[in-house]
């Protein structure tokens, strides 16, 4: 379901019109003066314009370094006046989006931890209500798509038009490679419902340590997305917070520089026809998966009046373990994943039950 919302484009935002990707990199925090300004100048002569640097630290436990303050965007108003970068921090409330205003930040963002209040979200809204400053919302903590949109929804009806996200992956308990499980899917369907939306990936975050920077940021431009948000730091080892996904910015501009920038689309004769024969197949073959789908549900049906008849309950475990065991070894064999076919037999299990329930419900 499309989602309509009253956006600026980005290519209207006046101070951010850079080519793909656009970059937005600096520090997880900005610890002191030396160091932002060190950081900033290296990433400057990257050819990076937008400064990021936290301020304000949401940390899980009490007595971490949460932030240097207000002090800190003191330093980033001397990024703008010395480098000419442009400058953003994360704001998680009210009082934090009225110094950064009287400090004259170019951009703010929210974090995850926020974006998952629309309390906070509200409070938010309402303190940049009659400004036009761009807002970027980062995703949730957890995969849930509407809370995201619902995010962007209360920002936009307090009139910010100049809206983005940030995609940073989602919390999750299971061990993984990565600090946060990317949930890609929820990032395109997103992309989906709101086209017109600026698209940033924070590869820092999702990926939790540097070695994974690079392959994540090359994901996220195969899948079509405007930028990325990078943490880096002059000198990662000594960084108060997140040390270990921090690069420095020669680190930073040499993992940019191998990045491969697909084009979204081609006017190409020869792509055109090539990728319209494939799409084709596809669509037949979609419509061949959906009238099978219908002959699995007719005979779901069947059973289930069968089971009505002779009062047989509609969960069958024993059967359904069989099934997926099965269904697994033969798709592996096709080199189908497993997470895959589980999610996609799930479904059909999941609306074969209810086909089923329906049938025992009636009169």
């Amino acid at each position: 379901m499309a989602t309509k919302l009253d956006l600026v484009p980005v290519g209207e935002w006046g101070f951010f019109t850079l080519p793909r990707p656009m970059v937005i990199a600096g520090p997880c925090s900005a610890e002191t003066e030396e160091q932002v300004m060190k950081t900033a100048a290296g990433l400057a002569a990257e050819g990076i314009h937008m400064l990021r640097a936290g301020i304000w630290k949401p940390r899980t436990h009490p007595g971490c370094f949460e932030g240097i303050g207000p002090e800190g965007l003191k330093w980033l108003r001397r990024v703008k006046e010395e480098l000419g970068m442009f400058v953003c921090t994360e704001v998680a409330g009210e009082k934090h989006v009225a110094e950064c205003l009287k400090a004259g930040v170019d951009m703010v963002w929210l974090g995850a931890r926020t974006t998952v209040n629309p309390f906070l979200v509200q409070e938010i809204a309402d303190a940049l209500r009659g400004t036009d400053i761009p807002v970027l919302v980062k995703n949730p903590v957890n995969p849930d798509i509407d809370l995201w949109i619902g995010a962007l929804e209360r920002l936009n009806r307090a009139g910010i038009r100049r809206l983005g996200v940030i995609h940073r992956g989602f919390t999750t308990y299971e061990k993984i490679q990565y600090r946060n499980t990317p949930g890609w899917q929820v990032a395109v369907e997103l992309r989906t419902r709101i086209p017109e939306l600026p698209f940033f990936v924070d590869p820092s975050h999702m990926g939790g340590k540097r070695e994974f920077i690079a392959d994540i940021s090359q994901r996220a431009l195969d899948l079509g997305f405007e930028g990325l948000m990078v943490e880096s730091h002059c000198n990662p080892e000594c960084a108060l917070s997140d040390a270990a996904q921090q690069l420095t910015p020669s680190e930073l501009g040499k993992m940019l520089s191998s990045l491969i920038v697909r084009d979204k689309d081609s006017d190409d004769l020869s792509y055109r026809e090539g990728i319209g024969a494939l799409r084709s197949r596809i669509d037949l073959l979609d419509e061949e998966l959906i009238s099978l789908l219908k002959s699995r549900m007719d005979i779901s049906a069947g059973i289930g009046r069968y089971k009505k008849e002779h009062n047989i309950s509609i969960i069958q475990a024993a059967r359904w373990d069989s099934l997926m065991a099965d269904v697994i070894e033969k798709g592996g064999e096709k080199g189908l994943s497993e997470k895959f076919l589980r999610e996609l037999f799930g479904a059909i299990h999941e609306e074969s039950v209810d086909v089923q329930n329906r049938i025992m419900e009636a009169d």
